[in-house]
C-alpha cells in the first residue's frame, strides 16, 4: 500500500489541533481522513471506516475513555497500528501507553516531517508485522501436516 493511500482516523478531543493535524495530513496527500473527538466515537469509526492508522491523542478529556483505554479497547477486536499523539511526556503516561505496543509517539507541537516519518515507519512495520504473523501461520500448518503425515499407524504403535 501507498502510504498516501492509507485510510487515517485522528482522535483529538482540540478541534484546533485536530484541524491542524488535517491540513498536515492533506498536504502530505493523505485522501481519506476521519476524525473522532472521543473514545466512544472512535470505536465507531474504527469499526465503520476500518482505517489502517490510527493517530490518538493520549488525553482525551470527553466521555468515557481517554486514549489509552480506547487504544487497548480497539486492540483487543483488531490488529491496527496506533501513533500517540500527546503533550504529556511523563514516565507515567510512557509506562500507561507501553503494553498497547504503539508504533509511534508524537510529543506535541510536532512537524509536518515529524508525522511524515512516523506514519511511513508504523505502516510498513505494520505490514511486516502482518507479513511476519501469516509466515507463522503457514509455517505452523506446514508443520502439522508433517507431523499428521509421520503419525505411526496404529499397527506401528503395537510394535
Amino acid at each position: 500500500m501507498i502510504s498516501s493511500e492509507a485510510k487515517i482516523l485522528i482522535v483529538e478531543d482540540e478541534s484546533i489541533v485536530a484541524k491542524d493535524i488535517l491540513s498536515k495530513l492533506s498536504d502530505l496527500g493523505y485522501d481519506f481522513v476521519s476524525i473522532a473527538s472521543t473514545g466512544n466515537e472512535a470505536l465507531r469509526k474504527v469499526y465503520l471506516d476500518k482505517p489502517d492508522l490510527l493517530l490518538m491523542d493520549i488525553m482525551l478529556s470527553r466521555g468515557n475513555y481517554d486514549g489509552i483505554e480506547t487504544v487497548q479497547e480497539i486492540l483487543d477486536k483488531m490488529d491496527l497500528p496506533v501513533i500517540y499523539l500527546t503533550a504529556y511526556a511523563d514516565e507515567s503516561t510512557l509506562l500507561r501507553s507501553k503494553p498497547t505496543r504503539p508504533y509511534g509517539y508524537l510529543l506535541k507541537p510536532f512537524q509536518t516531517k515529524e508525522l511524515q516519518i512516523a506514519i511511513e515507519i508504523a505502516l510498513n512495520k505494520h505490514g511486516l508485522d502482518k507479513k511476519r504473523k501469516r509466515e507463522r501461520r503457514n509455517m505452523s500448518a506446514i508443520l502439522h501436516g508433517v507431523k499428521d503425515l509421520i503419525k505411526p499407524s496404529s499397527e506401528e504403535a503395537e510394535v
